[in-house]
């Protein structure tokens, strides 16, 4: 009796890395993005609808709104809103959508704790508009990078050593590049 071999399954489809920088914010619903961004004192919201697999990340720098005209994505109130907005183009129900905040961190010893104002404005902002935070990783005096698959909510974080070390990264990558990161370099996943 002659088998014939089973078929292979096809390779899985290269993940494709889309860095959100400060003051930006990115929303997908294509299979096979991952945000991704490195924090200091910023906050990131990863934020998704588990049933439309959409999500986005967004990237800001201080919390309130730019009501004093100062770029408006770098503000709390106006990268959120433009998150949510951004998410229900593509598909999500407001009621289903869900999120993971990070960042937060004191970075610079001496100076106001600015990192504690972003992360107590997300949380608030969230509580505000019935959007359950269902983790977080806030806080703390080390920057962090964090991957996010957006179609399932997955997050993973690595802790950076020093505020330099964040600062170097920064420097040496280019503005439009996106490249993909090794999983396995010390990398934790946390939900």
């Amino acid at each position: 009796m002659t088998t014939s071999p089973s078929p292979i399954a096809p390779p899985a489809p290269r993940e494709r890395m889309l860095h959100v920088v400060q003051g930006e914010y990115a929303v997908v619903s294509e299979p096979g993005v991952v945000l991704t961004t490195i924090l200091g004192s910023c906050v990131a919201t990863c934020m998704w609808d588990p049933v439309a697999e959409v999500g986005g990340m967004n990237h800001f720098l201080l919390p309130g709104d730019a009501s004093n005209g100062g770029e408006s994505l770098k503000y709390g109130v106006n990268s959120m809103e433009l998150l949510i907005n951004g998410m229900l183009q593509r598909g999500a129900v407001r009621r289903r959508m869900q999120a993971k905040l990070f960042g937060g961190a004191r970075v610079v010893p001496g100076l106001s704790d600015v990192g504690a104002q972003n992360a107590a404005f997300a949380l608030d902002f969230l509580r505000l508009e019935c959007i359950p935070c269902v983790g977080q990783s806030l806080g703390g005096d080390q920057a962090r990078r964090i991957r996010f698959w957006p179609a399932t909510g997955r997050v993973a974080q690595m802790l950076v050593e020093t505020t330099e070390t964040i600062l170097e990264v920064e420097r040496k990558r280019p503005a439009a590049a996106i490249r993909p990161q090794d999983p396995a370099a010390g990398s934790v996943e946390l939900f």
